[in-house]
């Protein structure tokens, strides 16, 4: 097992962020775009665990990981992505939940290196 580099992992989480704030912001802008499938990135925990298997339900009754804004897709494709009248799957509530998970784990991650930045000063100043 290799240490873990908080301060590079953080950075590293930031700047998948900003590339899921980027996908979200495009889904909303061609909302209204004809034709226009929905991006998303892929989750940042499997980008760091190295594709290993997530968390498995062991019990049919066990809980899934959709979301309440799944349940009020219109129609589905193959992928599981909303169909709109005009062809494109974008959600606008879907993006907007995205929009404010995005912020809210910045938020954390800007907390999270603060603290340990602090820490770190204060160990330093002795």
């Amino acid at each position: 097992m290799e240490p873990v580099n908080l301060f590079k992992l953080a950075a590293q989480q930031a700047q998948w962020l900003a590339v899921r704030q980027s996908a979200v912001a495009g889904n909303i802008a061609n909302a209204n775009t004809p034709g226009y499938l929905a991006q998303d990135v892929e989750p940042f925990e499997s980008l760091v665990a190295g594709k290993r298997e997530g968390l498995r339900a062991t019990h049919p009754m066990h809980v899934t990981n959709a979301s309440a804004a799944e349940a009020y897709a219109v129609e589905t494709v193959e992928n599981g992505n909303a169909v709109m009248p005009s062809g494109n799957s974008v959600v606008l509530e879907q993006e907007m939940l995205k929009s404010g998970e995005v912020r809210r784990s910045y938020e954390l991650n800007t907390a999270i290196v603060k603290s340990f930045h602090r820490m770190f000063m204060m160990t330093t100043r002795s």
